[in-house]
């Protein structure tokens, strides 16, 4: 299958594919008057680097809103490098995992601090930059300057572990994906091919219920002949994600202003604000969580009211419970023990601070239950 005349057939095959079937509207992979491409000639590097940040954990349809208005806000490296992280964090909100928004802005800083022509064009310049691995090194030098780099996100591994019919789980056998990822990619095409090849997984060779009946590869395909391509890739056997209830407190003063704390520069939610609170123990009340955060975090005692609501939110490494009651300030200078700052702010004055997304919710909550007296 990877001798030199089945590659070219590869190739060939999969490009003529991608010429009719293609996402070709990707507006970071064309020019800003909407043309593609010649082979060989460069993208703005700064709009494919944000969006292949973006794409990280998060799939296209969600990332187009937010590329756009990131571009139009931070249209170039420098307005990004001396916008300020509150501005960058109200941009990202609702994107999820944050610390991306601060790796990229922290990277703008390090690229304009270096002077000359900012963009790198090796894999060890890009993955210098905070939160850039290989795969997304390779694709932002193969999407900008069409350079020869293979590519291995969840996509690509999906389709390569169903050509060979790979008896392992990719992870286990990372190396060898790159090889063959490296072997198959069309080194006179490289933009091209890896954008086919990504969206050969996205359409056709999907996870489950794979469209085999319009797949270029198919006559190429281990996995199609084997009569079962869905078992591939093997997966890895699965740990139950952690779960947890959050104890919540919207924290609410004598001239009902609101009590917020901002997160510390860590994590995935770091710098971001939220209403003070933390798990529950085992076997304690959620009424006594709640107090009992808000006197270790914040130095305060407060008065658990009603409860304001419960939801429920997942992150692909735990499952989180938050229950919200509001409550009313009685003693102690709020300070921020376990946060950067804490601040008193008017109800409507919290969409001005980027906040997690479980917590718009909880917002909606408030204003609800203000309107209703």
């Amino acid at each position: 299958m990877l001798d030199p005349a089945s590659l070219e057939l590869l190739r060939h095959t999969l490009l003529a594919w991608w010429e009719s079937n293609g996402r070709h509207d990707i507006p970071w992979k064309r020019h800003p008057d909407g043309s593609r491409p010649g082979a060989g000639e460069p993208l703005d590097p700064f709009g494919v680097w944000v969006a292949e940040v973006m794409l990280q954990q998060t799939q296209l349809a969600v990332v187009l809103p937010y590329w756009y208005r990131w571009m139009a806000a931070f249209p170039d490296l420098r307005s990004l490098a001396v916008a300020s992280e509150h501005d960058v964090l109200m941009l990202w909100q609702g994107l999820g995992y944050y610390a991306r928004a601060r790796r990229l802005h922290g990277g703008a800083q390090q690229l304009v601090a270096a002077g000359g022509d900012p963009w790198p064009r090796t894999l060890e310049g890009w993955m210098a930059l905070p939160g850039i691995g290989r795969s997304t090194a390779a694709s932002i030098l193969s999407s900008a300057f069409d350079l020869a780099h293979p590519i291995l996100d969840g996509n690509v591994q999906r389709v390569l572990a169903r050509l060979v019919a790979h008896p392992e789980p990719p992870k286990r056998q990372l190396a060898q994906f790159w090889w063959l990822s490296e072997t198959v990619l069309d080194p006179h095409q490289p933009r091209a091919f890896n954008q086919a090849l990504m969206d050969l997984g996205a359409g056709v060779c999907t996870p489950r219920q794979p469209c085999c009946g319009t797949c270029p590869w198919r006559g190429h395909c281990a996995a199609y002949a084997a009569g079962d391509p869905a078992r591939f890739p093997v997966k890895d056997t699965t740990t139950p994600i952690p779960f947890q209830v959050i104890g919540v407190g919207v924290v609410r003063d004598g001239d009902g202003r609101v009590l917020i704390d901002q997160r510390l520069q860590e994590g995935l939610l770091g710098g971001l604000w939220e209403f003070p609170g933390g798990k529950q123990e085992p076997d304690e009340a959620i009424e006594a969580t709640i107090q009992r955060e808000l006197r270790e975090e914040l130095a305060i005692e407060v008065t658990v009211g009603e409860e304001l609501i419960t939801l429920e939110h997942a992150y692909s490494h735990k499952r989180l419970r938050f229950v919200v009651h509001l409550c009313q300030w009685l003693a102690g200078e709020p300070q921020p023990l376990a946060s950067q700052q804490v601040r008193w702010v008017a109800p409507e004055e919290l969409a001005s601070y980027p906040f997690p997304a479980a917590n718009a919710r909880i917002i909606a909550a408030l204003h609800a239950r203000i309107a209703a007296g």
